[in-house]
């Protein structure tokens, strides 16, 4: 039995992108051992993919917040026991930064990642015992699965595998809803609460309710004004990852900017209409078995009109 060690910890898209290279990887070895890195907070959404054996919860963002207390020093500890409680045949680092380049380097076994031309921050292909070439032209999805697949030694094929247990998803009922995603943490990638607000007016028109949800209190403020010039539509209190999942999957629509909630929207079979103010954003659009429409990825502000027509065209009567 093989023993694999994936290393990809964040953020919430850049998890839900890793999901498909698991699912190969165990598609191409069901009696391999799979164990999965995820940075604590996206271990939820991690758990969903059924292809992982074992995640393994790191907590970087908050340790590097906490250097003077011993409860950091200790949980850091327990990590490493964690990570070298088997030796692995391989150790795939599919993030490609410094700090994920280290933790493959706590790991007992041969270190699989991007070169120096292929990864986002060059210092970290240093690290590793095996570089491989993967270009920057496709998808993010495809990257994972192309670095995964020249690791494990196979060709990738078909189409992405999510490993989710849709079903688990399912709505109890018919859900008349909409979901507007205007929220992101990259203020380049927001589109207009003008555009917005038309959007939401004329999902409402066709008989939709609109939730927009927010995560902090920047974001709440403008969904609450957003709600106040939009027909039928609420701003729900703020929920757990699964939680927003559910809501996404039950979904008539959902609308939003380059968020990570949209690609889990997508990925659970809602229909999606992504809202893309930057061009590089276009290799990391939404993916899901279901109608994906991008709109915008031009280094511009979206046009209304075709965000407009996009949604009516898409949502599911």
């Amino acid at each position: 039995m093989r023993n694999i060690l994936f290393i990809k910890t964040s953020s919430l898209g850049d998890v839900l992108h890793h999901m498909p290279a698991v699912a190969d990887a165990r598609r191409h070895d069901p009696q391999a051992r799979i164990d999965w890195v995820v940075e604590e907070l996206y271990v939820p959404l991690a758990r969903l993919c059924r292809a992982a054996d074992l995640i393994i919860p790191v907590a970087t963002r908050r340790w590097r917040h906490e250097l003077l207390r011993a409860s950091a020093w200790r949980e850091a500890r327990g990590f490493v026991r964690a990570i070298r409680a088997r030796r692995y045949d391989a150790i795939i680092d599919t993030q490609g930064l410094v700090r994920t380049a280290v933790i493959s380097r706590v790991a007992t076994g041969r270190r699989h990642g991007y070169d120096a031309g292929s990864i986002r921050e060059p210092w970290a292909s240093r690290l590793y015992d095996v570089r491989h070439v993967v270009s920057w032209t496709e998808h993010v999805i495809a990257r994972n699965r192309k670095l995964t697949g020249l690791a494990l030694g196979y060709e990738v094929e078909g189409e992405p595998d999510f490993a989710i247990d849709r079903a688990a998803f399912a709505s109890a009922g018919a859900r008349n809803y909409a979901v507007m995603l205007h929220a992101t943490a990259n203020a380049r990638k927001e589109w207009t609460e003008e555009g917005w607000t038309r959007i939401g007016r004329a999902l409402a028109s066709q008989g939709l309710d609109v939730v927009i949800p927010w995560g902090t209190a920047e974001e709440r403020a403008r969904s609450e004004r957003l709600a106040a010039a939009i027909p039928r539509a609420m701003v729900p209190e703020r929920r757990p990852i699964l939680d927003v999942a559910k809501m996404l999957a039950g979904a008539r629509i959902v609308a939003g900017v380059d968020t990570g909630f949209l690609h889990i929207a997508a990925a659970l079979g809602t229909p999606v209409v992504a809202v893309f103010t930057l061009a590089k954003s276009v290799h990391a659009r939404p993916a899901g078995p279901a109608s994906v429409v991008l709109v915008g990825g031009r280094d511009a502000m979206p046009d209304a009109a075709e965000v407009e027509a996009a949604v009516l065209g898409s949502f599911r009567h």
